[in-house]
């Protein structure tokens, strides 16, 4: 019904930067907040980044000045663009959409996820 398509995840060195890149398709009347999750070995999945389509965003604090989110509303696509990656930012990262897929259901969609990984 609603598909997320993710791109950009790999191997990096620390220090070093990634953009990562999710296309949302299918059935969507209105897509809400995008944003993006990471789970590492052992632990929860959290919130990284997320953007409204107004442009509003809510950055978690272990990422804020060096990871930034954004939006092309015209093609569904949500970045993020990781900066000054640290070996604690490795994790699968998982593109998230609140979708309205007509007027009266919402619900959010996940994509497969991409792994991430920050080593020397």
């Amino acid at each position: 019904q609603v598909q997320l398509v993710e791109s950009g995840g790999g191997l990096v060195q620390p220090g070093g930067s990634l953009l990562l890149s999710c296309a949302a398709s299918g059935t969507i009347f209105k897509i809400n907040v995008m944003g993006w999750y990471r789970q590492a070995p052992g632990k929860q999945r959290e919130l990284v980044a997320a953007i409204t389509s107004g442009g509003s965003t809510n950055i978690a604090d272990s990422v804020k000045g060096r990871f930034t989110v954004s939006r092309d509303n015209a093609k569904n696509t949500v970045y993020l663009q990781m900066n000054s990656l640290k070996p604690e930012d490795t994790a699968v990262y998982y593109c998230n959409a609140d979708v309205n897929t007509r007027w009266s259901f919402r619900r959010d969609y996940w994509g497969q996820g991409t792994q991430v990984t920050v080593s020397s």
